[in-house]
C-alpha cells in the first residue's frame, strides 16, 4: 500500500526540479528503517519549454511524469497529479524545496494518529536554517485595515507567525502551498484545488472548502523542508505576479466574502496604492530600488484602472521565456 503520493509541479524549473528530486531520493526513498513509508513520486511538467520532462527521465526513471501541453497553472497542475495519485495521503509539493529527514514520515504519522485533520504543512525554513513563514490566514477586511505583523503581536493565538516558538502541532486556518499533505478522503469529499484560480489563493480556498467540511488544518513544526522563496515567478516577472495575487484575492472576497466586501477590499487597495505613491514619491528620486517599487505600485493602480485587464497577469506570460515557476 502507498502511504504517500508525492505530486511535485513544475515548469520551466529543470534544476530546481532535479534538486528536489534528488533530495526525496536521499532523505525518503533510500531510508530503510522502521519509520520508512511507501511512497510514489509524479512529476507534473506545466508545458515546460527547458528539456526537464526528459532530464528528468533519464535520471530518475523511478518518477511517474504527466507532461502537460500548456501551463495549466498552480491548480491545474496539481489536480493533473492528483488524478493519477493512489496514495492513502497526498503531498502536493512546489518545485523549489528540498525534502529534510523525517518531514514527511512525520507528517504521515501526524495524519494517521488524528483522523479529524485533512492536512498538514511542515515548518519552511531558507537553506541557511532561518524560518520562513508557514502559515496563513484566510483574508479579511480586519487584514486589509491593520498590518498583519501588528496583529500577529496582538493575537499571536489567532494570527499565529514565525515570531514565535511552536513546539507541538497548531491548528491553524490555511498552510502554504509549497507543501501541503492532505489526507485521501478529504480530498475525495471537498474535491481537487479550485481553478477559478491561476495562481495564489488557490490552496487557501481549498483549506477553507476543508474547514468548512469539518476538517482540521494542522501546522507542523517537527517537519522541516528547505524552500527557496520566491525562486520562481516574484524574481523572474514581479509585476505580473503582484498583479495576479490582486486578482486572486479579489475572487477570494468575491467567492467567500461577498461581492460587498470583494467592492471595499478594491477601494481600499487602490486608496493604499495612490497614497504611497504620493508619500514614497521623494524615496523614488533618489534611491533606484524605490524608484522601482515605486514604478511597480503605478502599474498596478494603472491595471485597476483599466478595468483589471486579464492580459497583464501571469496568464498573459505563462508562455514566456523559461523561468523557475510552478505555473
Amino acid at each position: 500500500m502507498i502511504d504517500l503520493s508525492i505530486v511535485l509541479l513544475t515548469w520551466n524549473g529543470r534544476e530546481l526540479a532535479l534538486a528536489c528530486l534528488d533530495s526525496i531520493d536521499r532523505t525518503v526513498r533510500a531510508r530503510s528503517d522502521t519509520g520508512r513509508i511507501e511512497t510514489e513520486t509524479i512529476l507534473v511538467d506545466n508545458g515546460s519549454a527547458d528539456g526537464t520532462v526528459e532530464a528528468v527521465r533519464a535520471r530518475f526513471p523511478w518518477v511517474e511524469i504527466v507532461a502537460l501541453p500548456a501551463n495549466r497553472g498552480f491548480a491545474g497542475g496539481n489536480n493533473a497529479g492528483l488524478v493519477r495519485a493512489r496514495g492513502r495521503h497526498v503531498c502536493l509539493l512546489n518545485n523549489d524545496t528540498l525534502v529534510q529527514p523525517d518531514c514527511f514520515e512525520a507528517c504521515v504519522r501526524h495524519l494517521d494518529a488524528h483522523p479529524a485533520v485533512g492536512a498538514v504543512g511542515p515548518q519552511l525554513l531558507h537553506e541557511d536554517g532561518r524560518k520562513q513563514n508557514s502559515i496563513h490566514n484566510f483574508p479579511t477586511l480586519l487584514l486589509e485595515v491593520v498590518p498583519r505583523g501588528v496583529l500577529e503581536v496582538l493575537a499571536p493565538r489567532r494570527y499565529p507567525s514565525k515570531r514565535f516558538v511552536h513546539d507541538a502541532a497548531l491548528e491553524v486556518e490555511s498552510v502554504l502551498g509549497a507543501c501541503m499533505v492532505v489526507r485521501r478522503e478529504v480530498i475525495d469529499r471537498v474535491g481537487p484545488l479550485p481553478e477559478d484560480y491561476f495562481f495564489f489563493l488557490e490552496e487557501t480556498d481549498w483549506f477553507f472548502a476543508m474547514r468548512a467540511a469539518g476538517h482540521r488544518v494542522v501546522h507542523l513544526p517537527e517537519a522541516r523542508l528547505f524552500h527557496v522563496h520566491g525562486a520562481s515567478t516574484k524574481k523572474v516577472v514581479p509585476l505580473p505576479t503582484r498583479i495576479e495575487y490582486h486578482r486572486s484575492l479579489y475572487h477570494f472576497f468575491r467567492k467567500r466574502r461577498g461581492r460587498g466586501q470583494a467592492a471595499l477590499v478594491v477601494a481600499l487597495r487602490v486608496v493604499k496604492l495612490l497614497l504611497a505613491l504620493v508619500l514614497l514619491a521623494p524615496l523614488a528620486v533618489v534611491s533606484a530600488g524605490e524608484r522601482e517599487r515605486w514604478r511597480q505600485r503605478a502599474w498596478i493602480l494603472v491595471w485597476h484602472l483599466a478595468g483589471m485587464p486579464e492580459a497583464w497577469g501571469l496568464a498573459g506570460v505563462r508562455r514566456a521565456a523559461p523561468s523557475a515557476s510552478a505555473a
